[in-house]
């Protein structure tokens, strides 16, 4: 295991190797001491997974393979994120959220609680790139929200509370709490209501 920075494993961490804790920032480049890498209890990291320095994560974190976290990114607890998946810097995930392989955040990324992001969803922060014009607003996936696999996501987009984006969707607007989203673009719909198996 590479280690640099200042470490913090909780008690029941599992680490395979290869693993990269505490990769420095830009600001840390030539930096010999900084702040690493604060993994909770029981964590599960996996192969090839690379965390950037000053990222904490709760107890009961796990990743699959070759995961790249950036730096002044914080996960709450039971956070699971898939193999190949990519967070970048300066995000906040909150508990019990489960993001599936190659999904992609980008900086200043917003997600509650009990959230589920499915594989290969691409959420966006630059509404005009190259150009950086408005700045990078990350999406905000609100508590109980679930998005289903390869959807895209834009820029500063609120997905509300308990809402459902269907698989294959491009969001382009906030959704509404409670409702699906489906197509592209997205157009809403009354969520349906599960049925209940006898």
């Amino acid at each position: 295991m590479t280690r640099l920075g200042r470490n913090t494993i909780g008690e029941g961490g599992r680490l395979f190797e290869p693993v990269t804790l505490g990769f420095p920032s830009r600001e840390y480049l030539d930096a010999t001491d900084f702040p690493g890498v604060t993994l909770g209890r029981n964590a599960t990291v996996r192969s090839g997974t690379i965390i950037y320095c000053e990222v904490v994560a709760g107890d009961d974190f796990q990743t699959g393979h070759n995961v790249m976290i950036r730096e002044k990114t914080r996960i709450g607890d039971r956070v699971t994120i898939g193999t190949n998946t990519i967070c970048e810097g300066n995000c906040r995930i909150g508990s019990d959220v489960s993001i599936q392989s190659m999904a992609f955040l980008p900086t200043n990324t917003e997600i509650g609680d009990r959230v589920f992001i499915g594989p290969h969803v691409v959420l966006t922060n630059d509404r005009y790139p190259p150009t950086g014009v408005g700045g990078l607003a990350g999406p905000v996936i609100e508590d109980g929200a679930a998005i289903g696999a390869n959807t895209t996501v834009l820029p500063g987009v609120r997905i509300g509370v308990g809402a459902l984006v269907a698989a294959g969707s491009v969001v382009t607007r906030d959704v509404p709490p409670g409702v699906l989203a489906v197509g592209n673009p997205a157009r809403f719909r009354p969520k349906p209501v599960p049925e209940v198996r006898r």
